[in-house]
């Protein structure tokens, strides 16, 4: 058993979110709750105004080893391809999964 969860791979999961401070814990929380164990959860603020902000920020605070917070220069709202592009050139795991937040 422990040798088949050594051998288990990375999963990036890439959260691209603009605004999305209705869903954004919702969206993690789902994260949290998979039964697949080595994962890492890349949250990618596209220049969000809300309070979405904040929930990814406390969240890669609060799981420092698991979810980290990406963001653009300034802040900036640079688009999906540009977001997704950033979470994937940080991303440790061989396997990419991006989980849309709406």
């Amino acid at each position: 058993m422990v040798d088949a969860i050594i051998r288990q791979p990375l999963v990036s999961v890439i959260t691209i979110f603009l605004n999305a401070g209705k869903f954004i814990q919702e969206a993690i929380e789902s994260v949290f709750a998979q039964t697949y164990g080595k994962w890492e959860l890349l949250l990618v603020d596209d220049g969000s105004t809300d309070g979405s902000t904040e929930i990814a920020l406390g969240y890669a605070k609060q799981y420092p080893k698991r979810v980290r917070y990406l963001e653009h220069n300034g802040h900036r709202n640079r688009g999906m391809s540009a977001s997704r592009n950033l979470g994937i050139s940080d991303a440790g795991g061989g396997i990419h999964r991006l989980l849309r937040c709406r």
